[in-house]
């Protein structure tokens, strides 16, 4: 009962929010975009396409319950974890392969061009 309860809501909320947030953004761009750069009006269709171009764009692309785009702190963090639990020739041999691109700059060899001190073994 209650995921029907949930998605009823869903059927009936999210074309309003579509409605709301399309007419509103289409309404802010036909104002605003053609007097101060002589660019183009847009339809209802268009201001719904650039919401969604926009939220690729600046959220990392997705629409993640759990996420909000690219963080790179979180990966850092991951990274740095899976960089520990491995011995020290699977870390060897991955930075070959990868270098500090594949660790985001978490493994040791980073650690090494910068001076810093050494994850711990």
């Amino acid at each position: 009962m209650y995921k029907a309860k949930k998605v009823l809501k869903f059927l009936v909320f999210a074309p309003i929010f579509i409605a709301a947030f399309g007419g509103v953004t289409m309404l802010l761009w036909n104002k605003l975009v053609p007097e101060l750069f002589h660019g183009p009006y847009i339809n209802f269709w268009q201001a719904c396409g650039l919401i969604i171009l926009s939220h690729i764009l600046f959220r990392g692309g997705g629409f993640h319950k759990h996420g909000h785009g690219w963080n790179p702190q979180m990966w850092r963090h991951k990274m740095e974890k899976k960089m520990q639990g491995m011995t020290p020739e699977e870390r060897e041999k991955f930075m070959e392969k990868w270098g500090s691109w594949g660790a985001w700059g978490c493994g040791h060899h980073h650690h090494e061009k910068h001076g810093a001190a050494q994850p711990p073994a």
